[in-house]
């Protein structure tokens, strides 16, 4: 907290300082080296992402005099390599990218190193792709200077689209050249954003304790909440529950509290109903049971993830239960979704259907009698049976041994059953015969 009030305090004194009349600055116009405002600078937002909030408006203010201080500066500031260093380094802080052109095309003494400006122009311009490897290999020939862990930064950004690996290597070259800064806050949280799409679970998970131990009060530390839900839900099966709480440990309960009701909702719409449940159980311990509006919302989530098991019934009526209070307008219609599906799981079944299904199966089962009665009797050489339809099905049925001349000459239909099997059987004779030669 001391150190809270401290950079605070600093940040307020440095932008009254900076803030000043022209007139009263004048006199120190020497002091104001372009090195020593991006020192501020950084403070500044390493405060940022340290948990001074208070501190992102003086973020602002110190870009925007630190761009007005390098158009008017004198060429010779440069001789300085730390000024040179200082200009390049605000170019990749957030900075006005035109003013890095404007440096760049009155850089006639050769200050300015043609190929570490040629990558940065390209970058800020969104065509980082086109010289990836060249900044690659500049971020590692810089890699011990003072633009090193922003040049490291940088090709990370570049390289994640074509090798996520090699991304890794160079936000790992990034964080360890600048611990505890704002360069290692994004390297970190990017590192995570690269082992979830790329299912580097220990990395990802490794990544993320330290992006909680160093950066927990950072104002991106909700993207970073939200990749590391997605680490765990992705890759549920790979993941520890005693590393996930580990890592949450350092977390005060709020914190931790949010982080379980992510993980049981996102859970519970992936289908993934035990660690829906685990999250849920963690956040309503946190939150003091069901009578709390977050443990109630933590209840939601746990059932709402039920709706698909044979634990349905109750999962829906303790949906229901929830008041409309204690939802998000998401959620509501998430509940919508989920009391939609538990309705069409406990529906009862049509008895219209049922009756048609019953009643075409004893239509089929009759006429299977009625043809089994049939050649029952025709096979015992009933002279009462009536002749059942003839099969096509590609082989010679079986003919009674004996029959009525006159029932032959009366039905027509069974004459046409007996022409047209004595054709087939004639047809097998010739082959037969024909094998036989």
């Amino acid at each position: 907290m001391a150190r809270r009030k401290h950079h605070r305090l600093l940040s307020i004194a440095l932008g009254l300082a900076l803030a000043a009349p022209a007139a009263a600055r004048a006199d120190e116009q020497e002091d104001l080296a372009p090195y020593k405002m991006l020192r501020s600078l950084q403070f500044v937002q390493d405060s940022v992402v340290s948990g001074d909030h208070s501190a992102a408006e003086m973020q602002r203010f110190m870009l925007g005099t630190i761009d007005q201080r390098l158009r008017t500066v004198d060429p010779a500031v440069f001789d300085d390599d730390r000024n040179v260093d200082a200009a390049l380094v605000y170019a990749m802080s957030g900075g006005n990218p035109a003013t890095l052109e404007y440096l760049v095309s009155r850089d006639v003494n050769g200050y300015f190193d043609n190929r570490v400006t040629d990558v940065l122009r390209k970058y800020l311009s969104g065509k980082g792709l086109l010289v990836a490897k060249t900044l690659v290999e500049t971020a590692n020939e810089y890699r011990d200077k003072k633009i090193g862990p922003y040049l490291s930064l940088v090709g990370g950004n570049v390289m994640v689209a074509r090798s996520p690996l090699e991304a890794l290597k160079l936000y790992d070259q990034a964080r360890l050249s600048a611990p505890g800064t704002i360069v290692e806050e994004a390297a970190l949280r990017r590192s995570v954003a690269i082992s979830v799409e790329a299912g580097l679970v220990d990395k990802g998970m490794a990544y993320s304790q330290r992006y909680v131990r160093r950066f927990l009060h950072s104002p991106y530390a909700s993207q970073f909440a939200d990749l590391f839900v997605k680490l765990i839900v992705d890759h549920e099966h790979d993941v520890k529950t005693e590393d996930v709480v580990s890592i949450l440990s350092f977390m005060d309960d709020a914190r931790q509290r949010e982080v379980y009701l992510r993980i049981a909702r996102a859970a519970g719409i992936a289908g993934k109903v035990e660690l829906s449940k685990t999250a849920a159980e963690h956040a309503q311990t946190l939150s003091g049971g069901e009578t709390d509006p977050l443990g109630a919302l933590a209840s939601f989530y746990g059932n709402m993830a039920s709706v698909s098991t044979p634990d349905v019934d109750s999962a829906a009526q303790h949906i229901g239960k929830v008041a409309d209070g204690d939802l998000s307008d998401r959620d509501k219609a998430l509940r919508a979704a989920a009391r939609s599906v538990a309705e069409q799981v406990l529906k009862a079944p049509d008895p219209a259907s049922l009756t048609q299904a019953s009643d075409s199966t004893s239509s089929n089962e009759e006429n299977t009698s009625e043809q089994a009665a049939v050649t029952t009797d025709a096979e015992s050489q009933s002279p009462t049976a009536p002749p059942s339809e003839p099969v096509d099905d590609g082989a010679a049925p079986a003919l009674p041994a004996d029959s009525s001349q006159d029932q032959q000459n009366a039905d027509p239909a069974y004459k046409s059953f007996m022409a047209a099997n004595r054709s087939k059987l004639d047809d097998i004779d010739k082959l037969l015969g024909e094998e036989g030669n």
